[in-house]
């Protein structure tokens, strides 16, 4: 069964033993990411979580890869708008280390100057690689378009200006003010016991200060348009509009409405733009639902020459699917929803990162037995009206490789 403790200072602590497997999973998880940085230090975020890696609690860069690595074990980490997660992978009796190592690094990181500016430029090349991939890169422009003017619709890597005017300090800044213990979970799953991973916890984290991190601002869909002038051999077209926030009733409607639409090779998109049309190769849908705001979009690959046609295929298909999708539909996409968490549930880190999504969107521990019971409970006049809804509402398109006209 899962289990939470708090910490005196707001620190959640998360276990979910599984007793048949002889790993663990341990993360330290952060509610920070790109949607809380001021706008001049774009990348903020990301580059904190890389920059801890090279040194932190007196090792350096070598010797905290040598620590995992020694005992077989994985150590990797992630940013995104609203959240930044640490974690390791490893055998059971190697939790002491898991623990002591995530907190080395939002503790005791160095921030040595020399190591900062090597380490930009290897964000550079993260960034020039995501802008020479025509189908990463619509993404941003389509988050942008979504967002305009907001730290959410900034990209999270940031950009050469803002990642160059980053300094240590600025990384100082950042740790002291979003890695505070009311915005910080830490996670295990595996074989281990709850009462340890808690009394590391206290040992590791307990002399934290409170405090939680807060967003720049309350995030809105604005739509508008994004037209990349890369050239690409293919035209990516990505299409967007607002969705319900994470903690909205009809959040789970408007999944399954963009799983209906766009998610496997039965979606509604796949079908009718690949297989009847054969319009384009790469073809998907999906809802991402914010703390505040929701995105639902839709991308296709297509031809060049093909980019507007595609564009309004993808509107039809939406116009089509909230008119008159049925019961089948929606039980194809609830069965693909719950399947998807059920198998991911089957690894020590699939358990440990369940219960950190569960504490940060839902603010409290559910068992999945009671999200596949919110799944079932949707109903088909549901995700039929959340459908209409959200295509009833503001666009956002991106393009690259074709300019779409307004």
């Amino acid at each position: 069964m899962m289990q939470l403790s708090t910490l005196a200072n707001g620190l959640r602590v998360a276990t979910r033993p599984m007793q048949s497997v002889e790993t663990i999973a341990v993360g330290l998880y952060a509610a920070t990411g790109s949607r809380n940085e001021p706008a001049h230090l774009n990348g903020v975020a990301h580059l904190f979580e890389h920059m801890v890696f090279k040194g932190a609690g007196g090792k350096s860069a070598r010797e905290i890869s040598e620590l995992v690595e020694d005992v077989g074990g994985d150590f990797n980490a992630s940013t995104d708008r609203e959240l930044t997660a640490f974690y390791l992978s490893l055998l059971a009796p190697d939790l002491d280390l898991g623990v002591n190592l995530l907190a080395d690094l939002i503790r005791r990181p160095h921030f040595d100057p020399q190591h900062l500016e090597l380490e930009k430029k290897v964000v550079l090349q993260e960034l020039a690689e995501a802008n020479d991939t025509a189908s990463d890169l619509v993404f941003d422009l389509l988050q942008e378009a979504s967002f305009a003017d907001q730290a959410i619709g900034r990209s999270v890597l940031g950009d050469q200006r803002t990642i160059g005017a980053v300094t240590p300090d600025d990384l100082q800044d950042w740790l002291r003010t979003q890695y505070v213990p009311g915005s910080l979970v830490l996670v295990g799953a595996g074989k281990l016991e709850h009462a340890r991973l808690v009394d590391l916890a206290e040992k590791a984290f307990g002399s934290m200060p409170e405090g939680i991190a807060l967003a720049e601002d309350r995030a809105r869909f604005t739509g508008g348009r994004r037209n990349g002038r890369r050239k690409s051999a293919q035209a990516h077209v990505a299409l967007a509009m607002a969705a319900p926030e994470w903690s909205a009733a009809d959040a789970y409607a408007s999944q399954l409405f963009a799983d209906v639409v766009g998610a496997g090779s039965s979606s509604w998109l796949f079908q009718q733009l690949r297989e009847d049309q054969g319009l384009a190769y790469s073809v998907a849908g999906g809802t991402q639902n914010y703390a505040d705001t929701g995105m639902f979009w839709c991308y296709a690959a297509s031809d060049r020459d093909n980019a507007a046609h595609v564009h309004a295929e993808i509107e039809r298909v939406l116009a089509d699917a909230a008119a008159g999708l049925g019961q089948r539909d929606l039980e194809r996409a609830r069965a693909l929803a719950k399947a998807g968490m059920m198998m991911s549930l089957e690894s020590c880190w699939g358990q440990a990162s369940y219960l950190a999504t569960r504490l940060l969107r839902d603010r409290e521990l559910i068992e999945p037995a009671e999200i596949v019971a919110r799944l079932d409970a949707v109903t088909l006049d549901e995700v039929r009206a959340v459908g209409e809804r959200m295509i009833a509402g503001p666009r956002a398109l991106a393009s690259v490789g074709a300019k779409l006209a307004a």
